[in-house]
């Protein structure tokens, strides 16, 4: 899988920054009583995941090009 540096460090900010939000959520489902609130908690945990082994797959096929000096 190779990707563009742009499309690497949206996915990687929306892993690390945006998609840990998850927990905010919890907080606010529990102390209010919001419907589905485990649902979508666990659906943006699972996105956080896909996203993060997506990140580490594309960041390890770039240091083995730098290794092999390809790009």
């Amino acid at each position: 899988m190779k990707m563009t540096n742009k499309t690497y460090d949206i996915i990687k900010i929306i892993a690390i920054l945006i998609l840990p939000i998850s927990e905010f959520i919890s907080s606010m489902a529990t102390i209010w009583g919001l419907p589905y609130g485990q649902q979508i908690v666990a659906t943006l945990v699972a996105l956080d995941v896909l996203m993060g082994a997506i990140v580490k797959i594309a960041s390890d096929q770039y240091h083995k090009g730098e290794s092999d000096g390809t790009d």
